[in-house]
């Protein structure tokens, strides 16, 4: 059945509904085990690896080099889509995509056909970024150093989301020279060892956990300055959670239809016989699936911005394509707030339409609430809402980056136990 058949509204392109088919029976596959998956904490690991067969981590490469050549629109659509089988699968793989999209935004060259041609077999990247910790907002402790004659990798990182299940992993280091940089490593690599430690209450089969890295091997290929990654990165990783927590809507909206449709047993104050004949519960049902449809427009909107930059990219104008950047981190900005507050409500009032027997941990209902929390938890809400106004009140450009940890005004206010002087 179409996404059109099924009220979900056009996908963004004519051939979409052509590429889709090659990964909904995937889609179909990965959604029967998600609930058991979830209640016995068993990784989708066998998910993945099917992921990885089908090509589905080549969606951006061009067809020449081995990929699908999906548009961003398309991509984002297709992440919704695979966001409703199993969220988790989608949230192991964000650092992939953005690995990936990096590759695409690159210059014909060696990196670009050694990581094309891996990607192109199904190999996968996974993500590790963040220090925790005492860990400075300016430089990674994470480092590269010499070791003979050869380059190692030194560091602990944490939400390393997906390494568990990666072929390499890319990670934000400081270089020789005190630069910051990217550097991929094996995940198999002697000196790499990946701890499923992840206790979040949500996505939690992600294995967001700790990667130690120790005389880790690195490739000199393999080091790319962070400021020549591609300049809509933020924007990126963000509407990778954007149409994860679209595909959560969806799965909401279908999980509780059934649900209702299958309910025998009503309240004697209720407005039917039935709770698929009651009235008030119809509604509820009907604001849920609004409330995902709504989600799933904006994703499509944002992915057409980013579509901009992307093209802005290869474009030769770099007038243009700053303003395209721009306009793409602000569209992603505007539809944080809004995609976030709709799935939280559906995942909420859910609840609303069934008897007290659909909080049995054995339904997993609450793992879309815990899901839908813990991804809008990644990158504050209100912080775009305040780029989003300084923008449209005093035309002030969004920032493309941002990093997590401690200032160094923090750190000398803790050190000292005095506060900040005023300015």
């Amino acid at each position: 059945m179409s996404q059109i058949d099924e009220a979900w509204g056009a996908g963004p392109s004519l051939r979409y509904e052509d590429l889709a088919k090659r990964f909904r029976p995937l889609f179909a596959e990965i959604e029967k085990g998600a609930v058991s998956r979830e209640t016995g904490r068993i990784l989708p690991v066998a998910e993945i690896n099917s992921v990885k067969e089908v090509g589905f981590g080549a969606l951006r490469l061009p067809e020449s080099e081995g990929g699908f050549g999906a548009t961003l629109p398309e991509f984002f659509n297709l992440l919704i889509e695979l966001s409703a089988a199993d969220s988790n699968v989608t949230q192991a793989l964000r650092g992939h995509f953005g690995f990936a999209e990096n590759v695409v935004n690159t210059a014909p060259g060696g990196f670009r056909t050694r990581w094309s041609e891996r990607i192109a077999k199904g190999e996968i990247a996974g993500n590790a970024w963040t220090e925790i910790g005492n860990a400075s907002q300016a430089t990674f402790a994470t480092h590269i150093a010499r070791k003979g004659a050869n380059l190692v990798l030194n560091g602990t990182k944490y939400y390393t989301t997906g390494s568990l299940f990666a072929d390499w992993i890319d990670v934000g280091a400081t270089g020789l020279d005190g630069e910051a940089v990217t550097v991929l490593v094996r995940r198999d690599d002697p000196g790499v060892r990946v701890v499923d430690d992840w206790d979040g209450f949500g996505q939690k089969l992600t294995a967001s956990g700790t990667t130690i890295f120790s005389n880790a091997s690195v490739d000199p290929i393999d080091i790319v300055l962070d400021d020549d990654k591609f300049r809509y990165a933020a924007a990126f990783y963000q509407t990778v959670h954007l149409a994860t927590l679209a595909g959560i809507g969806r799965a909401i909206a279908k999980e509780t239809a059934l649900a209702v449709a299958a309910r025998t047993r009503q309240f004697s104050n209720a407005a039917g016989p039935r709770s698929s004949q009651d009235p008030q519960i119809l509604q509820v049902v009907g604001r849920i699936r609004s409330n995902a449809y709504a989600a799933g427009a904006i994703v499509l909107q944002v992915a057409a911005s980013l579509e901009r930059a992307y093209a802005g990219h290869f474009a030769g104008n770099a007038e243009a394509e700053e303003r395209a950047n721009a306009v793409a981190e602000l569209e992603t900005s505007q539809a944080l707030g809004v995609v976030t507050n709709l799935v939280l409500e559906a995942s909420t009032i859910l609840f609303d339409t069934l008897g007290a027997s659909a909080v049995k941990s054995s339904a997993a209902l609450d793992r879309h609430w815990r899901n839908a929390r813990t991804l809008s938890s990644h990158n504050p809400r209100i912080y775009k809402d305040r780029i989003v106004g300084n923008f449209a009140v005093n035309g002030t450009p969004p920032p493309y980056q941002w990093r997590i940890g401690e200032t160094p005004t923090a750190v000398s206010t803790a050190q000292t136990g005095a506060a900040p002087a005023a300015a």
